[in-house]
């Protein structure tokens, strides 16, 4: 290092040289280390990125065994909701009795729902075909006056028409689309049925099984599968109440319109809720379809409004409390992740999503009250 020394008397001196100080070996020690937060963040990264690829590569291994794995999925989420009623009932009879009864149940049940909502729009057939094709002239009327050129809009009412009669006739015949959709539909039924009935006998046993495999303590583990299972169960709940709210508001709005078929319009609604956001919202075309076909653009737009205040201002005043009681998370965050969840896992993740998130909200909260309880 070099120095410039001054001195009141002489003035200015000539820099002198200094040799350098010498380097100890320990001082080197840790000089190019990243900070300690740099190593945390790369660690973390590289966890995600792990974690990240589990994942997909699961997803991957699960969608080439689907034929097998989306009964089980489905078999598993009916048994966790009717689980509770095969515990009660296995207080006065065996397990595999109160198994049994219930498992009839849910078949006797099912098949009348199918029966009822075919059979309710199998028998207006005629009628809603007729409505939704008047709906389609007058869309096409509606264009023309609009300034659209007569060719086009003869051509959106065929596009239109072939489309409605298409997606018609596929809601009438829809066993065999299904079954060639499906691949088959008997084999799905058939495994879904069997894994549900082994599902509510030997759920208990299942459960054991599972937590003691997690790799986790027990009571940490019993916490995981309660939760999950409780989600599930909280989730379908806060649906049912949602798809009973929406079809009783369209069906008074329709009842109230003087529509044709509301019993079938009110089924349509009920089913198709099920299918978050997306069903609610297509059932309620459909329905605004038919007042435009049979009584007008007039009672269209009444029945616009009543379908928006349905799915929209209303059922967001009952989601928070449907949801809000029985997973106990925000209608928001239900929104994000199930549509997030339906973009990465398709239909299954359109339905898990919520109740995971759920589940995973309600675990670290547990977990953080163990941890806050414990003795320091």
């Amino acid at each position: 290092m070099r120095r410039r020394h001054h001195s009141p008397a002489t003035g200015p001196r000539e820099e002198e040289d200094e040799p350098f100080p010498p380097v100890q070996p320990g001082e080197l020690t840790g000089v190019f280390t990243p900070p300690g937060w740099v190593r945390d963040f790369g660690t973390l990264s590289w966890l995600l990125v792990g974690i990240a690829a589990l994942l997909v590569a699961a997803v991957a291994l699960l969608a080439m065994v689907d034929a097998i794995v989306i009964p089980v999925v489905t078999a598993t989420i009916i048994a966790a909701v009717c689980s509770p009623v095969v515990r009660r009932l296995a207080r006065h009879m065996p397990r595999a009795a109160a198994t049994v009864v219930v498992f009839l149940t849910l078949i006797v049940a099912g098949a009348g729902m199918i029966v009822l909502v075919l059979g309710g729009i199998t028998s207006q057939a005629s009628k809603l075909q007729g409505s939704l094709r008047g709906a389609v002239d007058k869309l096409e009327q509606g264009l023309q006056d609009a300034g659209v050129s007569a060719g086009k809009a003869q051509q959106a009412g065929a596009d239109a028409s072939s489309g409605v009669s298409d997606a018609f006739h596929a809601l009438l015949n829809g066993v065999g689309t299904g079954i060639q959709a499906l691949a088959s539909l008997a084999i799905f039924l058939s495994f879904t049925a069997l894994s549900l009935f082994f599902l509510l006998k030997d759920g208990p046993v299942i459960r054991r099984w599972a937590e003691r495999h997690m790799g986790l303590p027990q009571s940490v583990a019993s916490i995981i599968t309660g939760r999950t299972l409780s989600a599930l169960r909280g989730y379908f709940a806060g649906v049912t109440a949602i798809a009973a709210f929406n079809a009783i508001v369209i069906g008074l709005g329709a009842l109230v319109l003087g529509l044709p078929q509301v019993g079938a319009i009110m089924l349509v609604n009920f089913v198709a809720a099920y299918v978050p956001y997306l069903g609610a919202w297509s059932a309620g075309g459909f329905t605004v379809l038919i007042a435009l076909g049979s009584k007008g653009t007039d009672a269209a737009v009444v029945m616009g409004v009543v379908v928006l205040l349905a799915n929209g201002a209303l059922q967001q005043m009952i989601q928070p409390i449907a949801f809000g009681a029985t997973l106990g998370i925000h209608p928001l965050a239900v929104l994000i992740v199930t549509i997030a969840g339906g973009s990465l896992f398709g239909t299954i993740g359109l339905v898990l999503a919520a109740p995971l998130t759920s589940a995973a909200v309600h675990v670290s909260a547990d977990l953080a009250r163990a941890r806050a309880a414990a003795p320091t």
